[in-house]
């Protein structure tokens, strides 16, 4: 009898083996690729994993250090006929070849199925579309005119709330330069100084100024002397960074607030996600504000791709079921709570977010005050050459202003 028992147990033990092993052949695998490494942007996207693990789904992380090299390992991989399942991209026109060469399935029928046009803002819409089909998913909305800045740094040098102008954002720079801190913690790569002169032409030029450039590519625009203030003010920047700016990532910048070695960072935020995870409350110790004043959200993001698989033009079922999971109103508010961006969907309720969310959120309602980033309206050639030329003017303290100007017209005048 007690063999017979001892037999039962092996033979339960063994089908809850075998029933454990079909379940997890049943998960529909998705390996995933990204560029989400730093502290705050692992626990965001931890939070798409379990919700897509849950959902039925398993998860295959495949992170690659910064945005440049994980672009291109997808890509490479995409062309060259192995591709992942999906694969993380800015909000834009960095796809766009993929979508010429017919490598990404449309997902129309899902973002039909979710009604994602009637709660996303159009811009994204657009950004995320072509031709009217969707090729990807919109996942955040990622302000990238924001100043961060670290309360009580601010206030032993004397400044008790954030610049409503530029003559009030150069006096605040004045005085932490004069109570020993790094004013700005600078991150010295293109596509991050690119990303503050485009916050700084937007706050002395306007919505007008800005979508002349970049949407209209008008290059008398580029000459007139609303823009060339825009340079005058990004040049004087040049006096409150520090020796070791040049080459830093943006992770390491926020660090230097966190830490009270900087007062602030110019950054999208993204880097709000840093500074949840280092324990500073957005509002409070960890401050933040739009540069300068309220006057628009500059609006940048992500997406992910998704590539054919199996010869299918539409998405297959795991494509479809992480794209469900990307976009569920519940999943919307629980990873960009912690990854520092707002919902993309309009439709939710963000009331339980960070004041700095909160006001991201009110702003992006307002269709007026939303204003497309760069990416949105400009290819990834063009974005890369206004890139240059803008790293190339900061770090030459004797660069001449007319000569940046010259060449930002040149390149505007050309964009496609």
């Amino acid at each position: 009898m007690l063999k017979r028992f001892g037999f039962m147990l092996l033979s339960g033990a063994a089908l809850v083996a075998l029933a454990s092993g079909a379940n997890a052949q049943e998960k529909q695998r998705a390996e995933v690729m990204h560029w989400w490494t730093s502290g705050g942007e692992a626990a965001a996207v931890k939070v798409f994993a379990d919700r897509f693990d849950a959902a039925g789904g398993q998860w295959v992380d495949s992170a690659i250090a910064g945005g440049e090299a994980a672009r291109a390992a997808a890509i490479n991989r995409i062309v060259g006929g192995n591709p992942p399942v999906s694969s993380q991209f800015n909000t834009g026109r960095q796809f766009d070849d993929l979508v010429g060469q017919d490598l990404l399935a449309d997902l129309s029928a899902v973002a039909n199925e979710g009604g994602w046009a009637k709660v996303v803002p159009q811009a994204i819409v657009d950004a995320a579309s072509r031709d009217g089909k969707f090729y990807a998913v919109p996942v955040n909305i990622h302000g990238q005119n924001w100043m961060f800045y670290n309360t009580a740094v601010l206030q032993k040098a004397g400044v008790s709330e954030a610049p409503a102008n530029w003559d009030d954002f150069f006096a605040m720079l004045d005085k932490l330069k004069a109570s020993g801190v790094t004013p700005i913690a600078w991150g010295g790569q293109a596509w991050q100084e690119a990303l503050v002169f485009d916050a700084v032409l937007f706050g002395e030029g306007g919505k007008d100024l800005f979508l002349k450039v970049y949407k209209d590519h008008d290059e008398e625009v580029v000459k007139s002397e609303g823009f060339r203030k825009a340079v005058e003010a990004f040049g004087k920047l040049r006096n409150y960074v520090d020796p070791g700016a040049p080459g830093r990532n943006w992770n390491d910048a926020t660090a230097m607030v966190i830490t009270g070695k900087a007062g602030i960072q110019i950054m999208g935020d993204w880097a709000k996600g840093d500074f949840i995870n280092a324990k500073m409350t957005p509002g409070q110790d960890a401050g933040c504000a739009i540069l300068p004043g309220e006057q628009g959200y500059i609006m940048g993001g992500d997406v992910f791709v998704f590539p054919k698989l199996g010869g299918s033009a539409e998405a297959t079922p795991v494509q479809a079921l992480l794209a469900k999971t990307m976009l569920d109103p519940e999943t919307q508010i629980e990873f960009n709570k912690v990854k520092g961006s707002i919902p993309v969907r309009t439709d939710v309720d963000t009331s339980k977010m960070d004041v700095c969310a909160q006001k991201g959120a009110a702003l992006v309602k307002d269709p007026a005050k939303q204003i497309p980033s760069v990416n949105f309206l400009i290819s990834a050639d063009t974005v890369g050459q206004i890139q240059d030329a803008v790293t190339n003017f900061f770090s030459n303290p004797s660069a001449s202003t007319d000569d940046f100007i010259e060449t930002y017209a040149g390149i505007i005048g050309s964009a496609d």
